[in-house]
């Protein structure tokens, strides 16, 4: 469905843009990284220079592996909120486990988003399939996402595999297909 002139845009909602996925070595450093954060910063400047409507998703979980005290949660410095966009912690892996989150959504009429980020085999994926629960649109943009190196076996066999999960709950795009119709964004 394209969205008319007369619609607002989908929220662009970017998950788990943090430095704790870019530090090599850590346990959660996310497969190509530099090539997804390209296309999440240019699919950001794209929103914000329309003024569209920016949502920033940051995983605070209380694990040994994430101390959200640690500067590894930050986000990274070319993606973090500016004023006016929404934030919002998500202590499990949907979004949807922060009751602000839960509360701004269903008071949205007809919820559009466009999912972008880290996480691809937490955050993205528990989202997608929540918001898919409560009858919420969802498109993942599958350059725009990443998710961490698999303990076994390949890592683009592990995104492909996910990505194709995910297809069961949201749209798959690419970058550049959403930004070829950007005029008018389809979901």
């Amino acid at each position: 469905m394209l969205i008319s002139a007369d619609d607002d845009p989908p929220i662009l909602i970017c998950a788990d843009l943090q430095v704790e996925y870019l530090t090599p070595g850590r346990r959660h450093v996310i497969f190509d990284g530099e090539a997804a954060t390209a296309c999440c910063l240019e699919l950001l400047t794209l929103w914000r220079g329309n003024l569209w409507p920016v949502m920033h998703l940051k995983r605070v979980a209380q694990a040994a592996w994430f101390n959200p005290a640690s500067r590894l949660t930050d986000w990274i410095a070319e993606a973090k909120p500016r004023p006016g966009e929404m934030t919002f912690e998500h202590p499990l892996p949907s979004a949807y486990s922060s009751p602000r989150f839960v509360d701004y959504m269903s008071s949205i009429r007809n919820v559009r988003c466009i999912l972008i980020g880290f996480s691809l085999d937490e955050t993205i994926l528990a989202t997608a399939i929540d918001g898919f629960h409560r009858s919420h649109r969802y498109r993942a943009i599958g350059d725009a996402v990443a998710c961490r190196q698999p303990g076994t076996g390949g890592a683009i066999a592990y995104k492909h595999a996910l990505v194709n999960v995910i297809a069961n709950f949201a749209t798959i795009q690419s970058s550049a297909e959403l930004i070829r119709t950007s005029g008018a964004v389809a979901v």
